[in-house]
């Protein structure tokens, strides 16, 4: 697979698929044929993930181009995005307590094996090897993938979510996080995937048969509970005339900002990353976030070291809203240690939308319409 490292490609991706293959999207989305046909899906999600491209871009096009009715499944797909980072925005210990537990679970011989596709499931190690090619997994294989490392492979759903946060190009701190705390039951309490063999049979297209997991596994427990928290955001003006942005949100164009006589993109070294990622996707980072600065010649890019250095000197930043993740708590860290003062930018659709993610999916998705018509 070839993702493309520029907005102007990223558009021209959304608008083949909008043009020419969302029509099938509802039946035909389950099915994984493999990493070299991939015209069923959108494959947008590396762009989203960074915003070269926003969610809502993707809404509107689609909806000028298509009927509500015909393509209201693949809105409702895109959303997830959205309304997971808004259910992580009003939960934020989810996140810090995921990074905590990492510190504390060994890696033992089933983990390393099943990192280095050497489990006795075919299918697996087929999966393992694509995501460290090609960073990218079907989002239905993602599900088997995830159930079969934690109730078949008996290994912690925590190990399993950092794995994709190394490798994956479209690797969210929201998404991934909480669809891996769904698939162990951790999410909806009680409510667990399970992969079944006819499942991955059927939609894989007869590829891997009779496979054996363990189809009767009970979700996973915890007795930590996340109470509703209502999200810490500093939006006050100060006057300041720098801005910061991360690598997670590219799309300036599409914010009405103020005329800046700094602009900073900063990218966090894998020194100071919780999670460490392949070369792979720090190198595709580094490519979109050089396509940012074609588009904003006067825009600077910065290491976590260099921003340090900054903030000896300068004290009071605008910041484009990074959202909860290692941006934000990079961030924190960096307030708490130089003393600074920030303004943060939040997109108005992100804040509209995380109203209505206080809830489950279902009462989110009852107000899509709603959102489409406010900021669509």
């Amino acid at each position: 697979m070839n993702f493309k490292t520029s907005r102007k490609e990223a558009l021209e991706v959304l608008e083949n698929y909008v043009e020419k293959e969302i029509t099938n999207y509802n039946s035909k989305r389950n099915f994984d044929f493999g990493p070299l046909n991939r015209e069923n899906v959108s494959c947008l999600s590396p762009y989203i993930t960074h915003r070269l491209i926003t969610e809502y871009e993707v809404t509107k096009k689609v909806l000028s181009k298509h009927p509500h009715q015909k393509v209201e499944k693949y809105i409702q797909e895109i959303f997830w995005r959205v309304y997971w980072k808004g259910w992580l925005e009003l939960r934020p210990k989810v996140w810090s307590d995921f990074i905590e537990d990492l510190k504390t679970i060994e890696e033992n011989e089933n983990y390393q094996k099943a990192i280095n596709a050497q489990t006795d499931i075919q299918c697996f190690n087929d999966w393992v090897r694509e995501l460290k090619e090609n960073n990218y997994l079907h989002n239905h294989t993602r599900m088997w993938f995830a159930s079969i490392w934690i109730f078949t492979l008996n290994l912690p759903w925590q190990k399993g979510a950092e794995f994709f946060m190394k490798h994956l190009l479209d690797g969210d701190a929201a998404s991934n996080t909480l669809s891996w705390r769904w698939v162990a039951g951790l999410q909806t309490k009680g409510k667990h995937y399970v992969a079944q063999a006819w499942n991955i049979s059927k939609f894989t297209n007869n590829k891997y048969q009779k496979v054996e997991l363990n189809e009767n596994a009970l979700p996973l427990t915890d007795t930590r509970e996340y109470k509703l928290k209502a999200p810490e955001i500093s939006k006050e003006d100060i006057g300041s005339d720098t801005l910061l942005f991360f690598e997670n949100d590219l799309n300036i164009e599409s914010l009405k900002l103020k005329k800046y006589q700094n602009i900073f993109c900063i990218l966090i070294s894998n020194d100071k990353r919780k999670i460490k990622l392949d070369e792979k996707v720090m190198n595709f980072k580094k490519k979109i976030i050089d396509d940012q600065t074609k588009r904003f010649p006067d825009t600077k890019v910065l290491e976590e070291t260099q921003f340090e250095e900054l903030a000896e000197k300068t004290k009071n930043f605008d910041i484009i809203y990074p959202s909860i993740g290692e941006n934000l708590s990079f961030l924190k860290l960096i307030k708490k240690k130089k003393n600074l003062e920030y303004n943060f930018l939040v997109r108005e659709g992100d804040e509209f939308c995380w109203q209505f993610s206080n809830k489950g999916y279902f009462n989110f998705k009852s107000n899509i319409p709603k959102i489409i018509q406010k900021i669509i």
